[in-house]
């Protein structure tokens, strides 16, 4: 029973500290009962021995015991955080990826040259339409303004309702020889004085640029007395007139007007083509 407890140096120095006291005594009692100095003094050097070396096992003990401590601690004290070991339930999340800003690289604009500005005018003039006929031509075949201006309106209604130039040709006879290209009153028909005219005729009741009779149906005196309407009418009445494409200019005239003098056509021939050419 008394081995444990003497086993912890806490013990043990107490043991030999009370062990010192108790010799120290029984030395004192020894020395003062036989009155002897010199072994008196001798008792109390191995007090002061006995003395030291306790001091020095409670010194050793307190140095073991703070080493215990210290190694204690460095044991309880972790020098690296451990690495967590992922587990297969865990997924590692991957590593963020690097996103690289690439610039645009802005394409140099093409320098304008002075060939592109010629090749450019080049295409206009080629695409551009051309410039329409002035809506007064100058006269050609000896013919007046107004006997120029009569004949471009005869064209015009005659283009307008799809005749080729041949019976363009036989409109212009026509009315050079009935009317000398001029818009006629008649006297004896007081109403077509009433519209715009230059100058009277006196053929029965013919008027206008063909010297149309209103009593043969040809129809109004204003529609004839109108150059635009007369030149259609006398066109509507040419298309009738079979395979008037292939007879001569002087005979497609006469089919339509079934005039007294069916040759007198022919002479305009020539003029009539002159006029035609410059209004179309």
């Amino acid at each position: 029973m008394l081995q444990p407890i003497f086993a912890t140096p806490a013990a043990r120095i107490g043991l030999v500290a009370g062990l010192a006291c108790c010799l120290g005594l029984a030395a004192a009692v020894e020395t003062r009962d036989a009155n002897e100095p010199a072994r008196a003094v001798t008792s109390v050097a191995a007090a002061e021995q006995a003395a030291a070396r306790a001091a020095a096992e409670r010194s050793l003990a307190e140095t073991q015991q703070r080493a215990n401590r210290s190694s204690a601690r460095t044991a309880l004290t972790p020098t690296e955080t451990p690495t967590p070991t992922p587990s297969a339930s865990t997924p590692t999340p991957p590593a963020p990826t690097k996103t690289t800003t690439t610039t645009p690289t802005r394409k140099p604009s093409p320098r304008k040259t002075s060939t592109t500005k010629a090749t450019a005018a080049r295409t206009t003039t080629a695409t551009a339409k051309p410039k329409p006929k002035p809506t007064v031509v100058a006269p050609v075949a000896g013919l007046t303004q107004a006997q120029m201006n009569n004949a471009a309106t005869i064209v015009k209604t005659g283009v307008n309702m799809g005749i080729p130039e041949r019976g363009l040709i036989v409109a212009i006879a026509t009315s050079m020889q009935e009317s000398n290209l001029y818009n006629l009153a008649n006297t004896g028909l007081p109403e077509s004085l009433n519209y715009p005219n230059e100058g009277t005729g006196y053929d029965h009741d013919s008027v206008g640029l063909f010297q149309q009779r209103t009593s043969t149906g040809w129809g109004t005196v204003q529609e004839l007395m109108t150059p635009a309407v007369s030149a259609s009418k006398f066109f509507a009445a040419l298309q009738q007139v079979f395979g008037w494409q292939n007879m001569s200019i002087a005979g497609a005239a006469q089919a339509v007007q079934v005039s007294a003098f069916p040759d007198a056509y022919a002479q305009h021939e020539g003029a009539a083509t002159t006029v035609v050419e410059a209004l179309i």
